[in-house]
């Protein structure tokens, strides 16, 4: 990306978060802001959120997945 690519780019940014409203998404941007990606967010997680988000993955890898349209009926008729 050229220079003034870059700088176009970031008034484009500029301009669109300027007229944002959803404060949620203003939260998240503040928070990239301000995060100083010293760490990664896995290694916040406990050993026991890590254990359940690696089974998920390796659920998904072996195929062991349902629509979400599946997941909801099985939840509706839990």
């Amino acid at each position: 990306m050229t220079t003034s690519e870059l700088n176009k780019t970031k008034l484009n940014l500029i301009a669109w978060i300027n007229q944002l409203s959803d404060i949620d998404l203003i939260s998240f941007l503040d928070g990239i802001k301000n995060s100083t990606g010293k760490t990664d967010w896995w290694d916040e997680l406990s050993p026991a959120q890590q254990k359940i988000i690696l089974k998920g993955i390796k659920d998904a890898d072996n195929g062991n997945v349902i629509s979400s349209d599946e997941f909801w009926k099985r939840m509706n008729n839990a």
